[in-house]
């Protein structure tokens, strides 16, 4: 195991991974990966042409009939062997993840654990594929339903969670028989390059995964999309570019998957216990640095919990030690960019100019890295873009209800349905509430809802298709009749 970020970094393969070889781009161009906390290049990446990418559906497509053909439970030991190895170099992993995305170790460590399990969730999901067998109301027929693998997938996962964006679609797509071609996210690709290898030492087919690292994500994707090759889309990020990739399947027909932006409200209601509540909101606001789409991005707290909830809340974000995440101690890294950094701040002071209050944070800090203070504000008027955007840094915009009927509307009022979080302590309430939330996924009482046994999806601009659970392999299958005379 490298125990060194020297020797770490040397072990991460950083050519494209196309039919089982490890290649360079075919116009030999490279970019450089960066550290966000320093900006210092940690590796230089083959960026992949179009014509790499058509490389790697062409051998996706030629490894998916023998992948199909696959017995279930060799693909769910490939999977459960991944698990393990993935579990055995937590340490690599979480320092690579820190050093390329920049949040601390210790964040970066539970993003291990959590991207794993869906690889052992999926490895045991692998042996349950079922079909059903019934007789046809007029008796002579016999009604016999299989489902087989979609086919060639392509995978496009975001920055902000390197590993588990991965392991989320990968598990699947492994347990249905799929092979796939998979672009990660230019910002930060070596942690998915690094869980190619392993995918490959757990006995992963030559074939089966692709990994195409790039700068023009639209000049590769478009031309697979179009490829009457692929089956399936399966996407993780902005909603505009959700909205192109989905405009351009249409042409192919292709099953889609789309987990997108979010603007996730945290309802803390009348009978809410303000010190869990402020517990749940530190969860819900500052898991990954607040770069998460299920990040808690307004708070509608009752008028009568407001102050002691925006006090308490303040108190604890101001607590937080902001640093590169490799540094003991630190809880807060650096924002992605440059430019990441800035949107955040322009939200801030679009707030203030409105007439906000900063309690805490606010202000850009100066040095090197994308740093940007835990930041609490409070009476954060109607119209404030943070109230409409998506914030995507360690912002926590407050404003008051006066019901729950508000809060409902109020939390309704988006186009975004990923994920809403509500505390309160009546029964009845939570569930009148929960009920009413126009989201495909409800925290009550907790500021975390993702888990690799439950379906992780939203609606409206959100998206559609679940990724995790149950449902989640269904997003790699198809459904075939057979009619059986008898």
């Amino acid at each position: 195991m490298a125990t060194t970020r020297t020797a770490l970094l040397g072990s991460v393969p950083t050519d494209l991974l196309v039919g089982g070889a490890w290649r360079p781009a075919s116009g030999g161009a490279r970019f450089d990966v960066q550290d966000p906390a320093t900006g210092d290049v940690l590796a230089s990446c083959a960026d992949a042409t179009p014509e790499d990418g058509l490389a790697a559906l062409a051998a996706a497509h030629e490894a998916q009939p023998a992948w199909a053909a696959t017995a279930p439970r060799e693909r769910s030991d490939v999977l459960r062997a991944a698990f393990e190895a993935v579990t055995a170099r937590t340490e690599d992993l979480a320092l690579l993840m820190t050093l390329e995305m920049g949040k601390s170790l210790e964040e970066s460590a539970g993003e291990v654990a959590y991207g794993a399990e869906f690889l052992r969730w999926f490895s045991e999901e692998a042996v349950r594929v079922r079909g059903e067998y019934g007789v046809a109301p007029e008796g002579t027929t016999r009604v016999l339903t299989m489902r087989q693998p979609v086919g060639p997938t392509l995978m496009v996962t975001p920055w902000n969670f390197p590993l588990a964006m991965g392991t989320r679609k990968i598990g699947p797509a492994v347990a249905a028989g799929c092979t796939m071609v998979l672009k990660p996210a230019a910002e930060t690709p070596l942690t998915m390059l690094l869980l190619g290898r392993i995918l490959e030492d757990a006995g992963l087919p030559p074939g089966v995964l692709n990994v195409v690292t790039t700068t023009d994500a639209a000049g590769v994707c478009e031309p697979i999309v179009r490829d009457p090759r692929l089956r399936k889309l399966t996407f993780t990020g902005s909603t505009a570019v959700g909205k192109v990739l989905v405009a351009q399947s249409a042409e192919q027909l292709l099953r889609v998957s789309m987990e997108l932006g979010g603007n996730a409200p945290f309802l803390v209601l009348e009978d809410a216990d303000v010190d869990d509540a402020v517990d749940g909101a530190m969860q819900a606001k500052m898991r990954n640095i607040g770069e998460a789409c299920t990040s808690a991005n307004r708070f509608l707290v009752h008028a009568s919990l407001a102050e002691e909830f925006t006090e308490k809340l303040a108190a604890r974000m101001a607590a937080l030690t902001v640093g590169a995440g490799t540094d003991e101690g630190v809880d807060v890294g650096p924002l992605i960019t440059a430019e990441a950094r800035e949107g955040v701040h322009a939200l801030v002071t679009d707030a203030v100019e409105r007439g906000a209050r900063v309690v805490t944070g606010g202000e850009v800090p100066s040095g090197r890295g994308h740093f940007y203070p835990p930041t609490v504000l409070a009476d954060v008027p109607a119209g404030s873009r943070c109230l409409s955007e998506e914030i995507f840094g360690p912002v926590a915009p407050v404003t008051t209800v006066a019901d729950d009927d508000e809060a409902l509307a109020r939390a309704n009022d988006t186009e975004y349905g990923l994920v809403a979080y509500v505390y309160a302590r009546d029964e009845g309430r939570v569930r009148r509430v929960a009920e009413g939330l126009e989201f495909g996924m409800v925290g009550v009482n907790t500021g975390i809802v993702s888990n690799p046994a439950a379906p992780f999806g939203g609606v409206k601009h959100s998206g559609f298709g679940r990724e995790g659970g149950a449902e989640g392999i269904e997003e790699y299958l198809e459904v075939k009749y057979v009619g059986l005379a008898t």
